[in-house]
């Protein structure tokens, strides 16, 4: 058994933790499943052998997802940031992020269809929106869903 982890972030989902977990780790390399703890037998909250938690790394960072019922739901709150090397990633991933009922928001920001909110951000974009270009590069940004390297190129000049 491995060591858990002393610090990981908790997702909270209603059922869905197993198929959340399995789709962001087959999205971002170096991600894996780890521990699945299932509800015991006798437990009155849930059937035995049903998923309760799942232990999971995104490139290496620990997370759980918790099957822990409708009383709380994901906001934007709490988001998932990744940089990303190019646009081919970033068009990727910001494709399977808002496919079957995920949601565009702007500057980067989306939400999946399991409801949890991402930052896909490209590292050149950083860049630009941080370095002395970046009053020309902002309103490029602020007018974006998902970021387009080729026109904050544009914009900075």
């Amino acid at each position: 058994m491995t060591e858990t982890p002393k610090v990981r972030t908790c997702l909270w989902f209603d059922d869905q933790a197993l198929p959340a977990a399995e789709f962001y780790c087959g999205l971002i390399p170096g991600s894996r499943i780890g521990h699945i703890g299932r509800h015991a037998e006798g437990q009155p909250i849930a059937k035995a052998g049903k998923v309760l938690s799942v232990e999971f790394t995104l490139a290496g960072t620990p997370y759980q997802a918790l099957n822990g019922g409708p009383h709380f739901t994901l906001s934007e709150a709490v988001s998932i940031s990744v940089s990303t090397a190019d646009q081919a990633e970033t068009d990727r991933l910001w494709a399977a992020l808002t496919a079957d009922g995920g949601a565009e928001s702007r500057c980067g920001w989306l939400k999946d269809r399991f409801g949890l909110s991402w930052q896909i951000v490209p590292k050149r974009a950083v860049e630009l929106f941080t370095g002395p270009q970046s009053a020309k590069v902002w309103p490029a940004l602020m007018q974006m869903r998902k970021i387009d390297i080729a026109a904050l190129e544009a914009a900075a000049g």
